[in-house]
């Protein structure tokens, strides 16, 4: 475990892990994989999103221990990790700041723990097309509304799915940007904790574009035992160091005739005036 851990942090160089421990680039190489694949195996109880109504509520009062936007039980995201240069298909991993990169989705509790993540996507698909294919959308779409997570205005409103106005045209929009930015940064904060204890992450990951989810969903893993743990080590102010601007594309989801648009927006402004913004 120790020189997997040295791996994470290297970042991500084998030959560098083999020198320091005076071993085989080998013996690195089958070792990294090996932990690699025990810790994956655990992320089914590590990694666990509610999908019972007992599951969702214990989210939302977890939430609403901490902040202040009803019905919310986490905040959603994306995060993008570069990769070397793949072998084939290049085009599909550039993403819009011109590198390539797997585009991770996740989705986090109030503790600032994954609930979530998806890293199978390509680096020039774009959130709302993975949020739309995810499970979790999936999962929330069954309670109409009654439990939601937060998002960046990239993303289409629904009533499981609450975004920041944009642009915000009075006071009260103004003072629900603000809450819905306090409470939604903590998935920035999770995603700067995840590449501050994996370098890896951080830098380009420089192994093939098939083992790079992998290695994704492990820091994940590995970052939810740490919280467990209460290993918080200097990474209370962490934040991501350079997230991809957020871009609305128009599609289905920001037509005001949509119905689910129609029911987020509605859901909105109960919430603003539910709490007296």
């Amino acid at each position: 475990m120790e020189i997997f851990l040295r791996y994470l942090g290297d970042p991500g160089f084998q030959s560098g892990v083999a020198e320091d421990y005076e071993i085989h680039r080998t013996t690195a190489c089958k070792t990294v994989s090996l932990v690699l694949n025990k810790v994956c195996q655990k992320a089914d109880h590590s990694i666990t999103f509610p999908t019972t109504v007992s599951e969702l509520n214990d989210a939302k009062v977890k939430w609403q221990s901490r902040f202040t936007i009803p019905t919310v039980i986490g905040a959603l995201d994306c995060t993008h990790v570069k990769i070397k240069r793949p072998g084939r298909f290049v085009d599909e991993y550039v993403n819009r700041k011109g590198y390539t990169s797997i585009n991770v989705q996740t989705t986090c509790d109030a503790s600032e723990k994954f609930t979530s993540i998806d890293a199978q996507w390509s680096g020039s698909v774009h959130d709302g097309r993975i949020w739309r294919r995810s499970i979790v959308n999936e999962v929330l779409s069954q309670f109409k509304g009654s439990f939601c997570l937060l998002g960046d205005s990239g993303y289409g409103i629904s009533p499981w799915l609450l975004t920041p106005f944009k642009p915000a045209i009075n006071r009260q929009q103004e003072r629900f940007n603000l809450l819905h930015s306090r409470e939604r940064v903590t998935i920035e904060r999770l995603f700067g904790q995840l590449k501050m204890r994996f370098p890896i992450l951080g830098n380009t990951v420089r192994v093939s574009s098939e083992k790079v989810p992998k290695i994704i969903l492990c820091c994940a893993v590995l970052h939810n035992v740490a919280k467990y743990l209460n290993d918080d080590f200097n990474l209370e102010e962490a934040f991501e160091d350079e997230p991809l601007d957020e871009v609305m594309y128009e599609d289905e989801e920001d037509d005001d005739r949509n119905p689910l648009r129609r029911l987020g927006v509605r859901k909105r402004e109960d919430i603003i005036a539910v709490l007296n913004l």
